[in-house]
């Protein structure tokens, strides 16, 4: 490869989307970037955002369901100044106006209401004349009910922070936001400015944070002035282009069938309401870290092409369907002026790749980073949009145009840092999911992690951890082979299921065995 193609080999998936986008732009004319610019404030009531409008309706179908929740817990073991802890909190409440922002209807139409000012209280709640075992037990159940909590759109803030108190040093931290006003690097700005203006408040100084250039309803006024005419109808051409006709439906083997959900479609948006839902971690070793690493290097691709490539390869094997649909998440934060913003950014984007033919791993790995690329250069059309132009058939069962999702995160949003404190993660159950399947994946310095998420409706914990062992196997496969043709690693994954069913069968056979030798006992008594 030329020195060009190894450092594009080498971007990360963000960075790989921003030059797809640039590249696009240049060629196009298109799609020149305009500024986002400070609105007048003569009315505190501004549109929402494509994104914002896609969970307002959500919401309105099923008012108070908790799936949109973003919950992050943690306990704190040592000295904590809680006054400045909530100083922090209005200071960043004070800094962005989408944490004091709700919702309302004016002609039918869905507007943002920004309050002018907002008094934020943090919730302590004392647990120290608990028992120990108590105390651990209510911490998790308290986490979960918080992380379980709805919102109330029209009523804010949109924003919970809870403090419970154990001991004299020590304490749980429950911080619960909804979707509708952040995301996953909106929770990372977050992050980073209570960590300094806690810094800044607890020893009596000013906060040392610059003021930020605009607001998210600014972002919000500019995207719908942005998409419109020429730049909108280039978008769609490519996006019907790609999925327009019968786009295929998912079919999942399950361990239970899928079920109607019991609501009214005559008014309901074509966006599913959350499903039951559990999760499953995934950790592959460092060594297979490194060498999908050196795949991407050879074939001057991204890590994340692989992780899509394998991981459509994965359901092209459970559901023997070769047109493979699946989502993913892209940032939609290319102006420098949002980097800094809280709000809800983040858009869906739509990944289709034809698998027939019986290619070789590394001819697929083709046709994934050209329609990938592709992808990436129309990411402008929000995923709502799109829906209402194919409107494809309505169905509260399953997702639209896609059931299966996967994201790979290759920044770590930072972890709270506070004065005089150490910080360590709870562990809290969630209960709800949007897909039938979705694997989230970080990319850390000792390997790739992931977590399975799950639609328990439909699975069973047993065989997502099959489909979890499943896939580790074809990733090292792919590794060390990537020549290996797609009917070969579908043989590999055959014989595997057989051995897993074989030692289920013999494990059942032996369970009932084992009660037979019971009964005899008993009764020979």
């Amino acid at each position: 490869m030329s020195d060009l193609s190894q450092r594009i080999a080498g971007l990360s998936p963000e960075k790989l989307q921003l030059l797809a986008q640039r590249l696009h732009n240049k060629k196009q004319n298109v799609f020149s970037q305009s500024q986002i610019v400070r609105q007048s404030r003569e009315s505190n009531l501004f549109p929402l955002s494509f994104a914002q409008q896609r969970l307002w309706f959500i919401d309105q179908l099923q008012p108070g369901n908790s799936a949109y929740n973003i919950s992050q817990s943690m306990r704190l073991v040592g000295w904590l100044n809680v006054a400045a802890l909530e100083q922090s909190f209005n200071e960043v409440v004070r800094r962005h106006e989408v944490l004091r922002t709700t919702f309302t209807v004016v002609d039918g139409q869905p507007l943002q209401v920004i309050a002018p000012s907002l008094s934020f209280k943090l919730v302590v709640i004392d647990l120290q004349e608990l028992f120990q075992e108590q105390r651990e037990t209510d911490v998790l159940r308290l986490a979960s009910e918080e992380a379980q909590q709805p919102f109330d759109l029209t009523k804010g803030p949109l924003l919970r922070v809870t403090i419970l108190q154990l001991a004299a040093a020590e304490y749980a931290l429950l911080l619960t936001m909804h979707h509708i006003v952040a995301d996953g690097w909106a929770i990372g700005v977050l992050i980073h400015e209570i960590a300094t203006l806690y810094q800044a408040f607890s020893h009596g100084k000013d906060s040392p944070l610059s003021e930020v250039s605009i607001q998210y309803a600014d972002f919000a006024v500019w995207q719908r002035q942005f998409l419109q005419g020429e730049r909108l109808e280039t978008q769609l051409a490519y996006w019907q282009r790609q999925l327009g006709g019968k786009l295929p439906v998912l079919e999942l083997s399950s361990d239970r069938p899928r079920c109607l959900r019991r609501a009214s479609l005559r008014d309901a948006p074509r966006t599913l309401t959350p499903f039951s839902g559990a999760r499953e971690a995934l950790v592959l070793p460092k060594t297979l870290s490194e060498k999908l690493k050196a795949l991407n290097q050879r074939q001057g691709i991204t890590l994340f092409m692989i992780l899509l490539a394998a991981f459509q390869t994965l359901l092209c094997w459970y559901t023997d369907q070769e047109d493979i649909v699946v989502g993913t998440d892209i940032a939609n934060r290319n102006q420098a002026e949002t980097k800094e913003l809280i709000g809800f950014f983040v858009n869906q984007l739509v990944l289709r790749t034809d698998l027939s033919g019986n290619p070789t791993f590394v001819e697929l790995l083709e046709r994934v980073r050209e329609m990938t690329l592709e992808a990436y250069a129309h990411q402008d059309l929000p995923f709502d949009k799109l829906v209402d132009v194919l409107n494809p058939k309505r169905e509260l069962n399953r997702t639209p145009l896609f059931q299966a999702k996967i994201v790979l995160e290759n920044t770590q949003t930072p972890s709270l840092q506070l004065p005089g404190l150490s910080i360590t993660s709870l562990k809290v159950e969630n209960k709800t999911v949007q897909f039938d399947l979705l694997l989230e994946l970080n990319e850390t310095e000792q390997g790739l992690f992931g977590v399975w998420e799950y639609n328990t409706d439909l699975f069973d914990r047993g065989s997502i951890v099959r489909l979890s062992n499943n896939f580790a196997t074809l990733l090292n496969k792919i590794a060390t082979h990537p020549e290996t043709k797609l009917s070969e690693l579908k043989i590999i994954l055959s014989e595997l299921d057989k051995k897993h069913n074989f030692a289920r069968e013999e494990a059942y056979e032996n369970t009932i065995q084992q009660k037979l030798t019971n009964v005899k006992r008993r009764t020979s008594r």
